[in-house]
């Protein structure tokens, strides 16, 4: 198998797929910056799910869905590596 992990083309992809990551970050860390500034303690405790507006709950839900998205992406990237290495060393 000649297949290169680390070729100009996998590592090109890899950092677009980390500046979309970060841009999708920034988007919903500014998002939840919302909620942050009208945030009213006699709604609720902080991040309760009754103190928040329908978006707040949307964004904070996309947030974990996106946390949840990029352990999966973590943990895909150590298995496709750990798989090159134990057939290139077999």
């Amino acid at each position: 198998m000649n297949k290169r992990l680390f070729s100009p083309k996998n590592i090109f992809v890899l950092i677009l797929f980390i500046l979309m990551d970060i841009c999708v970050y920034l988007f919903l860390g500014v998002a939840m910056m919302a909620y942050d500034d009208f945030y009213e303690p006699s709604k609720g405790a902080y991040l309760s799910w009754g103190s928040m507006t329908g978006f707040d709950k949307t964004v904070f839900v996309s947030l974990q869905l996106w946390n949840l998205l990029n352990l999966f992406m973590i943990g895909f990237v150590i298995f496709k590596i750990y798989k090159y290495f134990k057939i290139r060393n077999d």
